[in-house]
């Protein structure tokens, strides 16, 4: 509880706060705090390890540009040193022009950019203070010094708040169709994918990471060795984000998550030459939820064999091509893509070049704020589909932002998958009895749909008594009211 009541409280300050004006812009202040502070005790226990092991560590971050230096300076008794600690325009000029600059510079006296130092660098110069207040920042500080990250449980509570602040970030801030995609979502489409330590986990449009950080929760409980884990932080998350503020978050969130280094490249995977696409550049597992609608340039649209304004069928094109023969890929997509005129021939290709053995069908809100239905589609590269197996997801409820989507409601269809079964709520279709426009529209034959048999008359009556009813109830309202 100590996270959440610290994050709040920060929230708080950054609401009476000039320079910042929205949830995304709380986010965006705390992440960088926050970071520093992870990264001075990160550094501290590396420190710890190596003394114990009667080795030498260097730190990255050194002299006074250490948190424990600039930020919360302690007297010999570990108590705060209020007199030597900045505060007011000092602090915040300080911030300004002499530590964010100096964390710039990592980005160019780093030994590469596949290092922690590097990332930082990065992160940085994507970076700018908003807290116009030094007051307010040295409160903010205060609060944010009030947290370790030393333990494995520190770590697991500080990703959890972490996760539902970086949640409202992009319930707050949806444009384009983007949408923050549930965790127990994401967790049981990693499940079904089940990607294995050797291979490599790409996503195009990787938000705030929260694809590659299950990922990688997951992954970790199969390490058996140094050299797995070696692996796992070198060699097999990648991901590619084209907004600067989604770019940095997904950076420290995967940071925070474990990965001392990620492969985050800030860019338009669109705009990429998909022609020039080498058997090195594929992977063998993609995990997404590309946005939606949204914009590109004409010369990006001229880079897909099929041509489309709508995004997400460019990033489909992309995931087919660049998976590795063998590959495996689970995609969050409006359900529309199902049976969308415009997609017909995107659905041939897929069809002919993959196996798309299962289509989860979601109900609305499982996306907060977003009246929009989406389904998953779990595809292997290499062979053409011969069937597919169907599972309408039905909770027994409505979903929405107090009843959120949880595992347990995914339950029965990982059980299920496994074998493909029929049941009320799946069933499969032979793709050979499909049209020409190849229409794999969600209508479950399991389901008989109850037919009110009441007469037209009959139900125009009711409706009539069921205006009655709420004319009634608003007039003694207003009765109470007056």
């Amino acid at each position: 509880m100590q996270y959440e009541s610290t994050f709040n409280a920060i929230d708080n300050i950054l609401r009476n706060e000039a320079g910042c004006s929205t949830e995304l812009d709380y986010i965006e202040q705390t992440s960088w705090l926050l970071f520093l502070k992870y990264l001075d005790d990160l550094e501290a226990e590396r420190e710890m390890n190596a003394q114990m092991a009667g080795k030498d560590y260097k730190r990255l971050i050194t002299g006074f540009m250490r948190w424990s230096q600039w930020a919360a300076p302690k007297k010999a008794d570990g108590t705060p040193d209020d007199i030597n600690c900045m505060t007011g325009p000092d602090l915040q000029q300080f911030v300004d022009t002499k530590l964010f600059p100096e964390l710039r510079k990592f980005q160019t006296t780093a030994s590469s950019a596949n290092t922690l130092e590097y990332k930082i660098g990065e992160i940085f110069a994507e970076l700018r203070n908003k807290i116009t207040s030094g007051y307010n920042l040295r409160e903010i500080i205060n609060l944010v010094d009030s947290l370790h990250f030393q333990s494995a449980q520190d770590k697991h509570e500080m990703t959890l708040l972490y996760e539902s602040k970086i949640q409202r970030m992009g319930n707050a801030g949806r444009n384009g169709g983007e949408y923050y995609t549930p965790r127990p979502l994401i967790r049981t489409i990693v499940k079904v994918v089940d990607p294995k330590i050797g291979e490599t986990v790409y996503d195009p449009a990787c938000g705030s990471a929260g694809f590659l950080c299950e990922a990688f929760a997951y992954m970790s409980q199969k390490i058996k060795s140094s050299n797995d884990n070696k692996i796992l932080q070198e060699k097999t998350f990648f991901g590619k984000e084209k907004k600067p503020l989604p770019y940095i978050i997904a950076t420290m969130n995967m940071i925070f998550h474990g990965v001392q280094a990620p492969n985050i490249i800030r860019g338009n995977t669109l705009a990429e030459n998909m022609a020039q696409v080498q058997e090195k550049d594929r992977k063998d597992v993609i995990l997404a939820n590309p946005p939606f609608g949204g914009s590109e340039r004409g010369e990006v649209l001229q880079n897909f064999d099929l041509r489309t304004s709508e995004t997400a069928y460019m990033f489909m094109q992309h995931f087919i091509k660049m998976l590795k023969a063998g590959g495996r890929a689970g995609i969050v997509i409006k359900n529309t893509f199902l049976s969308n005129g415009d997609a017909a021939q995107l659905r041939k290709v897929l069809l002919e070049q993959c196996n798309l053995h299962t289509i989860l069908d979601l109900p609305s809100g499982v996306f907060q704020g977003a009246g929009v239905k989406t389904v998953v589609l779990f595809f292997d590269k290499g062979k053409p589909t011969e069937k597919i197996w169907y599972y309408q997801l039905n909770p027994g409820r409505n979903l929405g932002k107090t009843n959120a989507l949880n595992e347990d409601d995914l339950a029965d269809f990982l059980k299920l998958q496994k074998t493909k079964a029929d049941s009320e709520n799946s069933w499969c279709i032979d793709v050979s009895a499909l049209g020409d426009d190849c229409d794999l529209g969600v209508k479950n034959p399991n389901k008989v749909e109850e037919v009110d048999e009441r007469s037209a008359a009959e139900i125009v009556d009711s409706l009539l008594g069921l205006h009655e009813e709420a004319q009634n109830l608003l007039d003694e309202i207003k009765k109470m009211v007056e």
